[in-house]
């Protein structure tokens, strides 16, 4: 096991109300001398919502993707607000987003997205046994809410309007899981 470098040095060089940029000054186990940057975000991180139907359905949304300025299809997601439970975050986004609660939520993994550049982890969570329930969300509009069955996961890789990763990778890991008779 490699030993982590030790920190010289951490400022906050560049402040949103979002993020957070931090220098690092770090030294390595062989002496050598190196600075990085970072963005740092909450401190609670995120979760994504793997909302099931059934077997074969997930709910995706489609919302305004504004790093995109586009619309963009994707799982429910959003912050775990300061010492909010992970799961009754996402049980609390996928009312807000989809109109649905889940009483079945269970934690399959954590993703992170750039984790060279960004501190944030997202953790992924399956919803099942849903049921009408919505909550006023701070989105700016109405989100789209649209079924996708898992068999066709392939055919959201072609489309112009679902780029985001975290989404794509719990939908195939979702799909596999229940294939094999682990969900």
């Amino acid at each position: 096991m490699l030993e982590k470098p030790r920190i010289l040095d951490r400022k906050t060089v560049a402040q949103s109300r979002i993020f957070r940029v931090e220098a690092l000054e770090l030294e390595f186990a062989n002496g050598a001398l190196a600075s990085y940057e970072r963005l740092v975000g909450a401190d609670g991180g995120a979760v994504l919502v793997v909302p099931l139907v059934d077997n074969d359905t997930v709910l995706l949304i489609r919302e305004y993707a504004a790093g995109r300025e586009a619309y963009e299809l994707a799982l429910p997601k959003g912050r775990i607000e300061a010492g909010e439970d992970p799961l009754a975050a996402a049980n609390r986004e996928l009312m807000e987003e989809t109109g649905h609660g889940a009483r079945h939520l269970v934690h399959l993994t954590d993703f992170s997205v750039a984790p060279g550049y960004m501190t944030h982890l997202t953790q992924v969570i399956l919803a099942r046994d849903l049921y009408p329930q919505r909550l006023q969300g701070d989105e700016p509009e109405e989100i789209e809410v649209v079924p996708w069955s898992l068999a066709d996961i392939d055919a959201l890789v072609d489309r112009e309007d679902f780029t985001e990763a975290r989404s794509l990778a719990a939908l195939y890991l979702t799909r596999d899981r229940l294939r094999e008779g682990r969900l």
